[in-house]
């Protein structure tokens, strides 16, 4: 079963042009997530890497106060994705917030706590364009349907994970996921955006101790402050080969690529 797109039938119109023909469009499904039986939030999203995306949000938003098991979350494949995660903690959303974004995820801003980065890692400019070239061509999903956003992780040289998502944020977590079960260590990465760089996306970064991110657009004010708590670099407008540095430019080696 396809999980990430399906064939809908549509018009194209090309000037005096009428088509009709079949066209991938991504899918968007709802996930209710629970804890021991009882559910306790839902969103949607694209329904790929869908332990990535649950394990990413609930460990860095510490939603989960107390043990539970990665390894015994259980998932199901229905008309909604229902989730099941088995936990001896105390659970709290009572302060979620619903990020920005016109699918938006969601974010518990009081409980990030954002410490200064401390590593050693740098990179020459010309790497960071040559890694945003290769992260936007490895975007399959959005090559085919034009409607997801994209987030990648890489080490200065190779795409080390990519993920695709309706929303900005989903992508975002499904990465911190993928590192989190693989035992990736953060503190010498690059995280890559395809979208607005908001406070909640380099919160959730700044929290792991990432120590660049990098996007094909702008970040916020909000999310330029909480990089220069957290000592994290952020560039924008990575395209061809030239980009704007936000904060933190000494990571970035030769500033004009």
């Amino acid at each position: 079963m396809n999980l990430d797109t399906v064939k809908k039938k549509i018009t194209k119109i090309s000037g005096d042009s009428y088509e009709t023909l079949e066209d991938l469009i991504a899918i968007e499904k709802r996930i209710r997530v629970s804890v021991n039986g009882k559910e306790i939030l839902s969103l949607y999203c694209t329904p790929i890497m869908v332990k990535e995306l649950v394990v990413g949000m609930f460990m860095t938003e510490g939603i989960i106060d107390g043990s539970w098991c990665i390894d015994r979350i259980n998932i199901s494949f229905k008309e909604d994705v229902f989730v099941d995660i088995p936990a001896d903690g105390k659970i709290s959303i009572d302060d979620a917030v619903i990020t920005s974004g016109c699918i938006g995820g969601i974010t518990f801003p009081k409980r990030l706590k954002i410490e200064k980065a401390k590593d050693n890692f740098k990179i020459e400019a010309r790497q960071l364009c040559e890694v945003f070239r290769k992260f936007q061509n490895a975007s399959s999903l959005y090559l085919a349907t034009g409607c997801v956003h994209s987030a990648g992780l890489s080490d200065g040289k190779d795409i080390i994970c990519l993920a695709e998502d309706i929303g900005r944020h989903n992508a975002v977590d499904k990465i911190i996921g993928y590192a989190i079960l693989e035992e990736i260590p953060f503190e010498d990465k690059i995280m890559l955006a395809s979208g607005r760089l908001s406070s909640e996306i380099v919160a959730k970064c700044a929290k792991w101790r990432i120590p660049i991110v990098a996007s094909r657009t702008s970040p916020t004010s909000l999310a330029i402050e909480i990089a220069e708590q957290g000592a994290v670099t952020v560039a924008g407008f990575v395209r061809g080969n030239r980009f704007n540095i936000y904060t933190s430019p000494e990571r970035i080696l030769n500033n004009t690529p």
